[in-house]
């Protein structure tokens, strides 16, 4: 006759294991990427014909502590700083914003034109509106019969 020991544990364990599978195979899927709640700034990008336009939510921050690049026809990047508010004597109990130096780049979906970029700071909010590059805009092509 054959003694097995009995694992009380071993059902949990296995299921533990299997949690911690799917749980890498959920990770996995989203990349290597930072999450989107620690990235700064939080930015929105939508198009039109012609343009591509950015809008980057940057509270607290003063228009002297920011750059803004355009870079091989397509990257776009934020640079900044935000500084430390607050006052010298008091007693933090909470920090949830973030503070210091900033860099966001993003790839554009198409080239754009560096030399007609617009940009406006108003109320925290960074508005660009990029030009689409001439090689990024549609073009009607004519077309000939055989004859």
């Amino acid at each position: 006759m054959r003694i097995a020991r009995w694992q009380p544990f071993t059902p949990v364990w296995n299921q533990l294991q299997q949690f911690q599978q799917e749980m890498n195979r959920l990770f996995d899927r989203w990349g290597t990427d930072t999450p989107s709640e620690l990235v700064f700034p939080l930015v929105n990008l939508y198009e039109d014909g012609n343009h591509l336009f950015v809008e980057a939510e940057l509270p607290g921050l003063k228009l002297e502590d920011l750059e803004i690049f355009v870079t091989g026809n397509n990257q776009l990047t934020i640079k900044g700083e935000r500084k430390f508010t607050t006052p010298e004597k008091s007693v933090r109990h909470r920090q949830e914003r973030g503070f210091g130096n900033f860099t966001r780049t993003l790839t554009l979906p198409f080239p754009v034109d560096p030399d007609n970029v617009e940009a406006r700071f108003e109320d925290g909010v960074l508005r660009i509106q990029l030009a689409k590059h001439e090689s990024a805009l549609p073009r009607k092509i004519p077309v000939k019969t055989a004859e």
